[in-house]
């Protein structure tokens, strides 16, 4: 239909048709919510009558009430963060720190007896001092008192961790375990009946509006930023100050605002479910943070559930995939796969003695093209290949060994 007939005697009909359409849409959708999630019906309510009070006349003189998505999403968001906030905590690092003191002594060791000398200014170490000396965020994820949170937050095993509820009591929290091939830990403080955030089902979308909650910059507990996806299976090498990184996939990107402190803290939908847990964030860009997949944090918590501690698949070996680039400056016969190497230091071997892949006769130097058929490529690594799988897995490897292709089959074991 064209714009010429929306606007004539005969499209008006339809115009009006197509409005109570849309009316009829967001009605209904409003009465679902409410059915679905009844503590948002009191907010939703209460803006829907004041956008009917606010009417607009229709083009045959009757009043009709005029609905704001807007709003019912704003109601939505406020429901969600005033729910899921109980169940955000704040983590709170402490370690001994040395204290020390200033003292002066003289150069000339006193040969010029009581006579006033030079005397120069130095520091000693006076015994140490519990201090706090970092921050971080983390969620409920069980009513027994388990909480996730990211490892880079919990990975100084010589520091105790306190936990921040909502109402501001401390508890002493125990590191569960952190998890050796992602940025993950589980922590555990007493108690049985502590409010906890669900897992969404659904995969999130780009586009799809999403609350960021964290302890921000380790001072404003339970901060609350808005924003959508705006990306999806992102890969990215995450640093910290100290020149630690790590490579990550399949994160979230968000525009959602992640500060520091913020890590370990949920990433929700407005039905106040996770969608992921805020990770990392890009500081030469505005907008730009990211988050780990629920997915990821759900299969730690089972494994911390099943059998106390987060079990991941070992291979044992050291690689780097291979590119273009690699293959070229090298004279490969491949421009694709694992190529096994050793690491920088006489200690990084190329294959643990005793491993998986040692038994089953992987060298350095051999190159892993396939993992259960599946090709590897730098957008598709090994450790990604194998992150889903168990330990007691058995796994099909096509290997390039010496020029020639041949299949192994390896038994994963359990990551120390």
């Amino acid at each position: 239909m064209s714009e010429q007939e929306l606007t004539n005697g005969r499209g008006r009909p339809v115009a009006m048709m197509m409005v109570s359409v849309i009316l009829a849409t967001v009605f209904g959708f409003s009465a679902g919510l409410v059915a679905s999630r009844p503590e948002v019906g009191s907010l939703v309510a209460s803006y829907l009558s004041s956008d009917a009070s606010s009417s607009q006349p229709s083009g045959d003189g009757q009043t009709e009430a005029m609905v704001d998505p807007q709003r019912i999403e704003e109601a939505r968001r406020i429901s969600a963060v005033e729910s899921v906030s109980p169940a955000v905590v704040s983590v709170v690092v402490s370690k001994d720190m040395p204290v020390f003191e200033q003292y002066y002594s003289d150069p000339f060791g006193g040969v010029f007896g009581n006579l006033p000398g030079i005397q120069i200014p130095q520091m000693r170490q006076k015994g140490t001092e519990r201090q706090d000396v970092g921050a971080g965020t983390g969620f409920f994820v069980s009513a027994d008192g388990l909480i996730v949170t990211n490892r880079h937050v919990v990975a100084d095993e010589s520091a105790e961790y306190t936990v921040v509820t909502s109402d501001g009591e401390k508890h002493t929290a125990q590191v569960m375990g952190r998890d050796p091939s992602n940025d993950l830990a589980v922590l555990k403080i007493d108690g049985d009946s502590w409010p906890f955030l669900p897992f969404a089902d659904d995969e999130p979308k780009v586009g799809q509006s999403v609350v960021a909650i964290g302890y921000s910059l380790g001072q404003f507990s339970n901060t609350v930023s808005a924003g959508i996806v705006s990306g999806l299976s992102r890969d990215i090498t995450a640093g910290d100050d100290q020149g630690n990184s790590e490579q990550l996939y399949d994160v979230i990107q968000t525009d959602a605002a992640i500060n520091p402190g913020n890590s370990g803290g949920p990433l929700l939908n407005l039905d106040g479910q996770v969608v992921g847990m805020n990770v990392a964030v890009e500081q030469n860009a505005q907008g730009i943070g990211f988050a780990l997949p629920a997915n990821d944090i759900r299969q730690v918590v089972d494994s911390v559930v099943e059998t106390g501690k987060i079990s991941r698949p070992f291979l044992g070996l050291r690689y780097l995939m291979i590119t273009e680039e690699l293959a070229k400056s090298n004279q490969l016969t491949v421009d694709y796969g694992a190529l096994v190497v050793r690491g920088d230091l006489q200690t990084d071997l190329a294959v643990t003695p005793g491993s998986p892949a040692d038994k089953a006769g992987i060298v350095e130097n051999d190159i892993i093209l396939e993992v259960n058929g599946e090709r590897l490529t730098a957008e598709n690594p090994l450790a990604r290949a194998i992150r889903d799988l168990k330990s007691g897995d058995t796994v099909k490897l096509k290997i390039l060994h010496r020029g020639e292709e041949t299949e192994v089959e390896v038994v994963l074991t359990e990551r120390e």
